[in-house]
């Protein structure tokens, strides 16, 4: 059974990590590339030391923690200890560089040696990269302007949007979810017959929010409505609540 779950585990890790890295490439290509949107994103600067030294330091801490996970799960054995009472001690049984999540037996990885071999990688592309170009001969590139297949010059309305950018996997994942696509028109007022706006609206509905957690949440939601209704104001009834507090605890703790 572990020699099955395993895999299987190790798939979805890689598909979630596929997901999420598509989702901070359409973030950042639709927040920092092309044109901007709005005037007040144009005049967009970037933030001051103390916001980006934040940011670099959970982003710095998120690397160390990757590279070594062996000094974190080191550090977090008395939490877990006291917890469950038992600590991960195999996890770092065959010292600093080796990560053990079973056993020895079983599996085990490096992440130093895993962020070495893509060092490597990145470092033999960037060699080639440059011996390739000074082989070439350096030509000066003629820039012209793009042709526009007959439109008009580019605008921000005319460039991708989040919605496009994800389409092809809401294709791949429809049916996990409920979607609700709409083209709305909205006419003219003078004249009825000519568009003046066009909106296309998605709608991503969640599958298992209505069969998991939305029972849940009605449940909760009509207990809080009826506790509310001791709540109704008055003063001598707040006293009676504390009074029949202490009797009971007092009858409890007796």
């Amino acid at each position: 059974m572990l020699r099955v779950v395993i895999p299987v585990s190790a798939a979805m890790l890689a598909l979630t990590g596929a997901l999420a890295a598509a989702c901070f490439v359409k973030v950042y290509g639709i927040a920092f590339l092309g044109q901007a949107r709005t005037r007040r994103a144009a005049r967009a600067r970037e933030a001051g030391v103390g916001m980006v030294a934040a940011q670099g330091l959970l982003a710095g801490l998120c690397l160390l923690f990757g590279v070594f996970p062996t000094f974190t799960v080191i550090a977090l054995a008395p939490v877990t200890e006291s917890l469950v009472g038992q600590a991960p001690a195999a996890a770092a049984s065959q010292g600093w560089m080796w990560l053990t999540p079973v056993s020895p037996e079983v599996a085990s990885y490096s992440a130093p040696l895993v962020l070495v071999g893509v060092a490597l990688a990145v470092a033999a592309w960037a060699l080639v990269r440059w011996y390739t170009r000074r082989r070439r001969c350096d030509l000066p590139i003629p820039r012209r302007e793009p042709w526009e297949c007959g439109f008009g010059t580019p605008t921000a309305r005319m460039q991708y949007s989040a919605t496009a950018f994800s389409m092809p996997i809401r294709e791949i994942f429809r049916p996990l979810f409920r979607l609700h696509e709409e083209q709305v028109r909205e006419m003219e007022p003078a004249l009825a017959t000519r568009p003046a706006r066009l909106r296309y609206e998605v709608h991503a509905e969640d599958l298992a929010w209505g069969w998991l957690y939305q029972p849940v949440v009605r449940v909760v939601h009509g207990a809080a409505r009826r506790v509310t209704r001791i709540q109704t104001g008055r003063l001598r009834h707040y006293l009676a609540y504390s009074l029949l507090t202490i009797v009971l605890l007092l009858w409890v703790i007796t």
